[in-house]
């Protein structure tokens, strides 16, 4: 149950949109091998390529074992031109690389004392699949600390790729993670909402059923819909009825149709469709495009080598004219069972305009 003291919600904190003006993106250097079996001297393209677009318009913090793997990184990201005044290093031990879930989750508040915070919400590397998960479960309280940022210790486990906000009192989640008996079999779906709300500061919960095929994650919402303005989704379809992902999508796009928002209005739902099947040693591999990340000036999007690429990218586009759409390769990062979104996590400014 809620401990006693003051929540993050009571004391005006609350997390920010995406899409809402970001510092900084907080990444953790990819080292572990078992991430990408055989495969993971191929991601660093991609993902040197992730980092100089993002810099662009934001800083980069990274996340790195030490010295060594700092060095390691910077050649690496001087080679595919990053601007490396744009990125900073922080000798911050982890296991593995998937930011989005390790990392820490920012909230702000309008108050000149102490504007900004963070969640540390404990990790269980997606149900235990993926033991020893000491060093990540760390992270959120050092960048607390090297920050001096006050840190909130809700003591569940949660992953900061179960939810997606709107940022005007309104998370959406999934109930085959969230609900999953690997997560926090002791509490029922009003006591998670009831953290969700106290701790991210929203009004709401909004859930869907499903996730997508191969998705290790038991279903991360951000494989699967994604707020792109307060009150308008991007949610996957998949147009093949032969395949394992065409029903779990349906029913996914059925609750989303009868969703409403706290103000009462109905969703804005944009359909996006799902890459062809991305299948490696006889595994289909959770490729979609709704794992993007959203920069200050740019919609970093996973893309396959395949005929729906392009497609998917104008529709991406459509829903963010005021920033540039860039498709990059995830076809080798998604042997991770995982992209761009789940690498990282997004700092908020505390000046939250556009």
């Amino acid at each position: 149950m809620l401990n006693n003291s003051p929540t993050p919600k009571s004391l005006g904190y609350y997390f920010p949109a995406e899409f809402a003006k970001h510092d900084a993106m907080w990444l953790s250097w990819p080292h572990k091998e078992e991430s990408w079996p055989g495969k993971i001297a191929s991601i660093y393209p991609s993902y040197c390529e992730f980092i100089k677009v993002v810099s662009l318009t934001e800083r980069v913090c990274i996340n790195v074992l030490n010295d060594k793997m700092r060095q390691s990184a910077v050649k690496m990201l001087e080679l595919a031109g990053v601007n490396l005044s744009r990125v900073q290093f922080f000798l911050h031990p982890t296991n593995d690389a998937w930011c989005r879930d390790h990392g820490p989750s920012f909230l702000i508040r309008n108050n000149k004392e102490q504007p900004k915070a963070i969640i540390d919400w404990n990790i269980n590397a997606w149900g235990g699949k993926y033991p020893p998960y000491d060093l990540d479960d760390e992270i959120p309280t050092h960048i607390g600390k090297a920050l001096n940022l006050p840190i909130f210790y809700p003591n569940i486990i949660m992953e900061g790729g179960s939810v997606d906000f709107n940022g005007a009192g309104t998370v959406l989640t999934s109930k085959c993670c969230l609900l999953n008996p690997n997560r926090n079999p002791d509490l029922s779906q009003d006591q998670i909402e009831r953290y969700l709300c106290n701790y991210y500061g929203v009004e709401q919960v909004l859930w869907v059923s499903e996730g997508i095929v191969g998705d290790d994650t038991d279903g991360h919402i951000d494989d699967t819909v994604r707020f792109v303005n307060e009150d308008t989704v991007l949610t996957v379809v998949e147009s093949n009825v032969l395949s394992e992902n065409y029903e779990l999508l349906q029913q996914n796009l059925k609750e989303l149709k009868a969703m409403r928002l706290a103000n009462g209005k109905q969703l804005n739902i944009v359909e996006l469709p799902m890459p062809a099947d991305v299948i490696y040693e006889e595994q289909m591999l959770p490729a979609s495009y709704a794992n993007f990340y959203i920069s200050n000036g740019h919609i970093i999007v996973p893309t396959y080598r395949c005929a729906q690429d392009d497609k998917a990218m104008q529709i991406i586009q459509s829903c963010f004219p005021t920033r540039e759409v860039v498709g990059i390769d995830s076809t080798d990062i998604i042997w991770g069972l995982g992209s761009f979104h789940c690498l990282s996590q997004q700092e908020p400014s505390i000046d939250q305009g556009e």
